[in-house]
């Protein structure tokens, strides 16, 4: 399912979360629609080995018969991530702040949520 992250009339209630996710580094993940064959998916996972090379796990397998492998940096890359060193961890103080930008109504510093802080939206 294909994200369309454009502004229109009468979706003014979400131009909030629209912006945050155009701002964000999923934003090509969301939005791009590639053909993705079912038989593929199958054969990727049926012929799925995990490898370890220079402390980075690697997936080797076939797809439409050719060797494929992948890795964590070739998803950040062919998702257009943007943040080569990737993302382990979230200070707190990041997380409110984008949950915010969402609508979310902060009652305490708690790292936990409540359904009912959230906007409706």
């Amino acid at each position: 399912m294909v994200a369309f992250l454009t502004k229109t009339e009468g979706n003014d209630d979400f131009t909030d979360i629209v912006d945050f996710l155009n701002a964000s580094s999923i934003r090509y993940s969301l939005t791009v629609n590639p053909t993705i064959y079912v038989s593929y998916i199958k054969q990727f996972w049926s012929t799925a080995k995990t490898k370890t090379a220079n402390n980075e796990t690697q997936i080797y397998a076939k797809v439409a018969g050719k060797s494929v492998v992948v890795t964590e940096s070739s998803v950040r890359s062919d998702l257009h991530f943007n943040d080569e060193d990737g993302a382990t961890c979230l200070t707190t103080i990041e997380i409110f702040e984008n949950l915010a930008l969402m609508g979310y109504e902060r009652d305490s510093d708690k790292l936990s949520f409540k359904k009912a802080l959230f906007s409706p939206h």
